[in-house]
């Protein structure tokens, strides 16, 4: 059981994510796309939207310093242990919450507007739910280990754990005393993982490269000089008719 859950299937859903990426490219360009439902509603997408965007990102911000960093590294730069928690709980749970709350803004969108809620598919409430479980179980192992509890430090375990998936050179073993809360919380991200490219997540995986090196689009005004071009009617209306000069009546 060690071997299947913290071996084969942290590689079965990297391998997912990688091919099916690739997958996504190369057949269905057309949807790489975020299915944006800005054009349906606004106001609450003002807020729910960066919320949850910031949130995430500091949210991925702090996971890759906290599991691909050594713990050696940032003690060898000054940075205290008791230092480096009290600042990855107080801006993890900062940064969860508000992942969670712009979440929950946006599926309360998505559900009680009309033409959002009738644009959502199947695939876009899977996507919340697993994307909801794993937000939900990080913030509970957070509170529960670190803040109601004695503390927690996963770099001891998880991290290095983690990296030996990146070293081609497993170790279970490391999350053999790894609470609950916590392996709950690992399982449900490599499910994300090897659900995220087919889903409207892919998008993250996109940057505006392409604009740097893209021509100028020229735009010309039609020209009001005689035998170039016939002008059509269009929004302008009938033209209008010669206005019949006026007498006086005797």
């Amino acid at each position: 059981m060690k071997v299947l859950l913290w071996v084969v299937y942290p590689y079965l859903c990297i391998a997912v994510l990688v091919g099916g990426t690739i997958w996504r490219y190369r057949y269905d360009k057309f949807g790489w796309t975020t299915r944006s439902s800005q054009l349906y509603e606004s106001a609450i997408l003002r807020w729910g939207s960066p919320m949850f965007h910031f949130g995430i990102l500091m949210v991925l911000v702090g996971h890759i310093g906290g599991l691909l960093i050594p713990k050696a590294w940032t003690e060898a730069a000054g940075i205290t242990e008791h230092a480096y928690h009290l600042t990855a709980v107080f801006v993890g749970t900062i940064a969860g919450l508000c992942t969670l709350i712009g979440m929950a803004i946006l599926i309360a969108r998505r559900r009680l507007t009309g033409p959002v809620f009738a644009a959502t598919t199947k695939n876009d409430k899977a996507m919340y739910v697993v994307l909801a479980g794993v937000i939900v179980l990080g913030l509970l192992a957070t509170v529960r280990a670190n803040i109601i509890g004695d503390g927690y430090d996963y770099r001891e375990t998880v991290s290095p754990w983690l990296r030996s998936l990146f070293y081609f050179s497993p170790d279970p073993e490391q999350m053999a005393g790894v609470p609950a809360g916590f392996k709950f919380h690992v399982i449900a991200a490599f499910t994300l993982f090897a659900f995220w490219p087919f889903t409207r997540l892919v998008h993250a995986f996109s940057a505006p490269v392409g604009y740097l090196t893209r021509p100028y689009i020229v735009y010309r005004s039609r020209d009001a000089r005689p035998g170039l071009r016939r002008s059509r009617r269009g929004w302008e209306g009938p033209p209008k008719l010669p206005e019949r000069p006026r007498t006086k009546q005797k």
